[in-house]
């Protein structure tokens, strides 16, 4: 009965993946779905592009082994969508653009797009990555096959439906996987795992007070959760690349608010789930296995295929959105650049000029699909070979939030940043992270303190010691990031 549920389940997000591929019909609504999402849809999405392996099976399994205290990693990402939604999500919006780097190009001029390509397609490489490496695991449960095999099921069937009709299908296999995880975690899954463990009272004589008390995990992880999940989403290309497909800044600011309280919730619910799971199937070594193991004991073959596609749904979209995110930056941020600048050296600008027009008008979706395939291929092998969903987003962030959150912010609120400065801050972030995760491990606060210190002093030092960003780049930045108003939605 449970491979029955999720068998539908798959068909489904297959058949709207060819129902994205008939609304797919330029770049535009393949990369941000026309830019026209309303807010209820918009709130969905957004969610469910955040709440993957590491929230789902992950968020379930630190709540087994640090009680309510393990809801801190999803809450700092529900935290870090409001902050997003609050302050920058309207101006972002705005930009009408396709990536991050593209906004770097946009407010410092020509000069730092490869470089912040390059880290933001490792970071959605490494999101897509840890959420194979969850839907591995459910299938691993499921079927009862080796894991290599269940990761390879799980990947084609994401990358077969985002690749048909790119954001479109992501879109709508997102809405509908935010429907059935909130049915499955809240409705079916928290509340019988709390009655068959016992309740509240009982589960706390079980297994002592500290299950309950929401800051066990200790100040430290909780900081360093901030530093890596809260910063990490103001920054990232898949969730840049969710508030371009809004319809206006108005969506962007209130559908997203929306969407980081539902993340909150969803952080204390997988936490209880985890803290009923150590009185229901003891003894886990393997906190990943903790969810299946739990929904499996507790619930009925029905209801389990129910939340198991929940968990595949969770999965599934952050999957989905960060190999549509490392492949839209991929393209247009580090090869098609390096293929104009090649081409104009050898064949002068206009030769350029007219090779750019060509690819403009030419099939670009398809172009877009071979990229996204490609990199799903790579996601599955790294995957394989990757057992820990926690570990590799840890990594994500770590290089992310290091690299390009200085960068980025300050080109919002610091007017005198320039080029020199961007770059010298995303060498200096992004070395002084690995040396650290190297060192001291990936779970130090290290790497991320002297990440972002090295990265801020790099920033303002080489921006102070360099000229101004030309007052052309700076009044087409201002005119860019005015336009438009909470009231005037894209048509």
């Amino acid at each position: 009965m449970e491979t029955a549920v999720v068998a539908v389940y798959l068909a489904c997000m297959l058949a709207f993946g060819v129902w994205g591929r008939i609304r797919a019909k330029n770049q535009e609504d393949f990369l941000v779905a026309g830019r026209r999402l309303g807010p209820l849809v918009f709130m969905g999405t957004m969610a469910a592009v955040v709440l993957g392996g590491a929230s789902t099976v992950g968020g379930v399994g630190l709540g087994y082994v640090h009680g309510l205290s393990g809801m801190w990693l999803v809450v700092c990402i529900g935290l870090g969508i409001i902050i997003l939604s609050l302050l920058f999500a309207p101006t972002i919006q705005r930009l009408e653009i396709y990536t991050v780097s593209q906004m770097l190009e946009l407010r410092y001029g020509i000069g730092s797009r490869t470089v912040s390509g390059i880290i933001m397609t490792a970071y959605g490489l490494m999101i897509s990555t840890t959420s194979t490496v969850a839907y591995g695991a459910i299938f691993h449960s499921l079927l009862g096959i080796d894991r290599v095999p269940a990761v390879l099921i799980g990947g084609a069937v994401v990358i077969v439906y985002s690749m048909l009709g790119g954001m479109w299908s992501i879109t709508m296999t997102d809405f509908v996987q935010f429907l059935i995880q909130t049915v499955g975690i809240f409705i079916i899954l928290l509340p019988i795992v709390l009655t068959d463990a016992g309740g509240f009272t009982a589960i706390r004589n079980a297994v002592g007070p500290e299950a309950f008390d929401p800051v066990a995990i200790g100040p430290n992880m909780i900081i360093t959760y901030v530093l890596i999940y809260t910063i990490g989403l103001l920054i990232g290309q898949d969730i840049w690349q969710r508030v371009f497909t809004a319809r206006s800044p108005g969506t962007a600011r209130w559908g997203g608010f929306a969407a980081g309280v539902y993340c909150v919730l969803y952080g204390a619910a997988g936490a209880l789930v985890g803290v009923g799971a150590r009185v229901l199937v003891p003894g886990i070594e393997d906190s990943d296995q903790v969810f299946t193991a739990v929904t499996e004991h507790a619930l009925s073959p029905l209801l389990a295929g129910l939340v198991l596609s929940a968990a595949l749904s969770a999965v599934m979209s952050t999957s989905s959105g960060a190999l549509l995110a490392a492949s839209t930056v991929l393209r247009q941020d580090v090869v098609e650049p390096a293929l104009a600048k090649r081409t104009s050296t050898s064949s002068g600008l206009g030769e350029a000029l007219r090779g750019s027009l060509v690819r403009e008008t030419g099939d670009e979706v398809r172009d877009s699909r071979i990229y996204l395939v490609s990199l799903g291929i790579v996601s599955i092998i790294l995957a394989c070979v990757m057992t820990s969903v926690v570990d590799a987003l840890t990594i994500a962030y770590n290089i992310l939030v290091a690299g390009l959150f200085i960068p980025i912010v300050g080109g919002l609120v610091w007017k005198r940043g320039t080029i020199v400065g961007v770059l010298a801050g995303m060498i200096a972030g992004t070395g002084t992270a690995v040396i650290f995760m190297i060192v001291n491990g990936l779970f130090a606060n290290t790497p991320i303190y002297f990440g972002l210190g090295a990265s801020l002093i790099a920033y303002v030092v080489g921006s102070l010691m360099s000229r101004p960003t030309p007052e052309r780049i700076m009044t087409a930045w201002q005119q860019r990031i005015r336009r438009g108003t909470e009231d005037t939605p894209r048509a």
